[in-house]
């Protein structure tokens, strides 16, 4: 086997390969006088079979899983020998006629592009400083807490000949048609709808405000054109609907009946766990903004080279997530052209900050716990059974566990951002980390 660099410019690199068909034809053998005593064959005694009437017999399928074999091998160790790391799947470009090769009539000879991995020293984290938002939970923020969490319980009673209104909630039956077909998932019975709470599709609930107890009403919608369910997106639909029952809200009384309600002893309790999950909130919003100040020191710090190919994916990725997002005020009224330059410099820093973290990783030894990546598989493979079965399909968990077994990339894409997390602990606690006390609205700002 020969490998010839071709290109070494910046990251880019080309290789050529050239395996000679004898080489070959010895790998062939080899495989042939493996598999030849489990080979049982008319006219022979089982395992007596001539390796030429098996080259006959099983030569071209075997040698073209040898072909792959060794382009793979081969593409891994043109880069492996020179200390470099290819930063996206190399793509094999075969010379001359693959089926002469396959047939043993010709040498293999194909060209390996990709590029690399830039090289790069990252900067030291210890002592690095940083300021850590805080603010002070207070017993506002607790109250409005309760208050929300109130008006999420509140009891409904019904009402007697009173039209509805909104905030009333409705007890419905109601069925779905396009084109005056029904459509899957587009009936239900005895359903309970809060007028107001944007549960249906845009339009749905406000067409029932003034309705009352035992009267029909047809109401139409346009599903939205991003609607991912079914075959919905972008057609109107017709809903038959029956009121059952007008029921208007009734506040709740706060107290300690209230809080028994959650499983918890009185008031008192109540108020602790909703503390709790406040100070939990404002710890994730303060870890963000420490997150942001760390991203863009390490940003700031260093200036590298960085692969095409992953700036262009990175930035496909963001675009394809703006197309079905409304624009900022900013960017309304800029041309595509302006926002493709900022997104591509969003998608540089992406790339640039991920590969900054996984060298400071690397040299670390950071490491992802097995049973905490097994975990996020788990919770990944459930919540994508559970939008598989909204759109109509029967995949269970379990099925979606078995396609990440058998798709490593899809486990890494669920590592990366578990790994991020795990650098970013190893830098702040070996950073200088600086508290600075802020109000709420400051802490709970968008870092842009």
């Amino acid at each position: 086997m020969e490998v010839i660099e071709q290109t070494a410019e910046g990251l880019e690199r080309k290789f050529t390969v050239k395996v000679p068909a004898s080489e070959l034809d010895e790998k062939l053998t080899q495989k042939l006088q493996a598999m030849k005593g489990n080979v049982h064959l008319k006219g022979f005694r089982k395992g007596k079979a001539p390796i030429s009437f098996l080259k006959k017999m099983y030569g071209k399928g075997v040698m073209g899983e040898i072909v792959q074999e060794i382009v793979s091998e081969t593409s891994a160790k043109a880069f492996s020998d020179r200390d470099l790391t290819p930063a996206q799947q190399p793509n094999p470009q075969f010379h001359g006629d693959i089926e002469a090769v396959i047939a043993g009539k010709s040498d293999l000879e194909y060209d390996v592009h990709a590029e690399v991995l830039p090289t790069f020293d990252a900067m030291e984290v210890e002592g690095l400083e940083l300021t850590r938002l805080t603010a002070d939970v207070e017993d506002a923020a607790v109250e409005e807490e309760l208050t929300k969490l109130a008006d999420q319980s509140k009891d409904y009673e019904t009402v007697d000949g009173r039209a509805a209104e909104d905030g009333d909630l409705l007890v419905i039956d109601f069925v779905g048609r396009i084109d005056g077909d029904e459509f899957e998932g587009g009936r239900g019975d005895g359903h309970n709808l809060v007028l107001g709470s944007d549960a249906f599709i845009s339009g749905f609930e406000e067409q029932l405000v003034g309705a009352k107890a035992d009267e029909d009403r047809v109401v139409t919608v346009n599903f939205p054109e991003e609607y991912r369910v079914g075959d919905l997106a972008g057609k109107e639909a017709a809903f038959e609907v029956h009121v059952h029952e007008v029921k208007a809200p009734k506040e709740a009384t706060v107290d300690d009946e209230f809080a028994k309600k959650f499983g918890l002893d009185d008031l008192a309790a109540l108020k602790d766990s909703l503390r709790e999950r406040v100070e939990t909130e404002y710890k994730s919003a303060s870890r963000n903004h420490l997150k942001r100040a760390l991203l863009d020191k390490l940003d700031e710090a260093h200036d590298f080279d960085l692969p095409n190919s992953m700036v262009d994916m990175e930035f496909q990725q963001i675009w394809a997530q703006l197309q079905n997002a409304e624009l900022d005020e900013q960017d309304k009224d800029k041309s595509e052209d302006e926002l493709k330059a900022e997104y591509r410099k969003i998608a540089e820093r992406r790339v640039r900050l991920g590969l900054v973290l996984a060298e400071i990783g690397k040299k670390a030894d950071v490491q992802v716990p097995k049973d905490e990546l097994q975990r996020a598989v788990q919770q990944q493979a459930f919540q994508e059974a559970q939008i598989m079965q909204m759109r109509g399909e029967e995949v269970s968990p379990q099925q979606v566990l078995q396609y990440f077994a058998n798709n490593p990339d899809v486990v890494a894409q669920i590592r990366a951002p578990l790994y991020e997390e795990k650098v970013v602990d190893f830098i702040v606690e070996r950073a200088t980390v600086s508290d600075k006390t802020v109000s709420k609205d400051e802490l709970f700002a968008d870092p842009e």
